[in-house]
């Protein structure tokens, strides 16, 4: 069963600091691209940042030059370094994984997931 479990959430005030952890376990025998997302209330989900299997990065326009994102395939994790934080910025942030999935590459699939997601709230 595979899994994405996000972690390193919490309250910070503005102009702090975060960096969000998640670790994929499970069957995985590739990960293609991996990314945050980010839901506040009342508001859709939105794209925070992703990065592909290589080094190719994509932000959301509110969070570039605040915000990166890395991945450590050994350690089949991935980051969201946040500085500068805003109170726009408090919402549940999720853990996204495009993975191929399965105990041998012939008899793999495709497919996405989602962590449970982590909580920040920026507040003074």
């Amino acid at each position: 069963q595979v899994q994405l479990v996000e972690s390193g959430g919490g309250v910070v005030q503005p102009g702090g600091s975060l960096r969000l952890s998640c670790v994929a376990s499970g069957s995985i025998l590739f990960a293609y691209s991996m990314g945050w997302y980010r839901q506040a209330p009342g508001k859709e989900r939105e794209l925070v940042a992703s990065i592909t299997d290589g080094i190719g990065t994509n932000y959301g326009d509110s969070v570039k030059e605040r915000f990166s994102v890395s991945r450590d395939n050994n350690k089949r994790t991935l980051y969201l370094q946040m500085n500068s934080l805003e109170t726009e910025d408090t919402a549940v942030y999720y853990c996204n994984a495009d993975l191929r999935v399965g105990v041998t590459w012939s008899q793999s699939r495709r497919a996405d997931y989602w962590g449970q997601g982590t909580q920040v709230t920026i507040s003074s």
